[in-house]
């Protein structure tokens, strides 16, 4: 894989973020919504974010408050 690849699966709102192709032999908990996926060595291979709809309404209103 040569650029990251970003899917998201609408039925279970879930955005997945490969960074790699290489197989996840490990994960590491960020918060109760987003997990880092690891290789072997442990390097970052991939991000999974559940409820991503709420995820991304926020980031967005924190990086753009409203006016008001």
């Amino acid at each position: 894989m040569t650029h990251p690849k970003m899917t998201y699966f609408p039925d279970q709102d879930v955005i997945h973020l490969a960074i790699t192709d290489e197989d996840e032999a490990g994960s590491m908990a960020l918060s109760p919504d987003i997990t880092a996926e690891l290789n072997a060595d442990g390097d970052l291979i991939g991000i999974e974010i559940l409820k991503a709809s709420a995820f991304l309404r926020d980031v967005i209103l924190e990086r753009y408050p409203r006016n008001g």
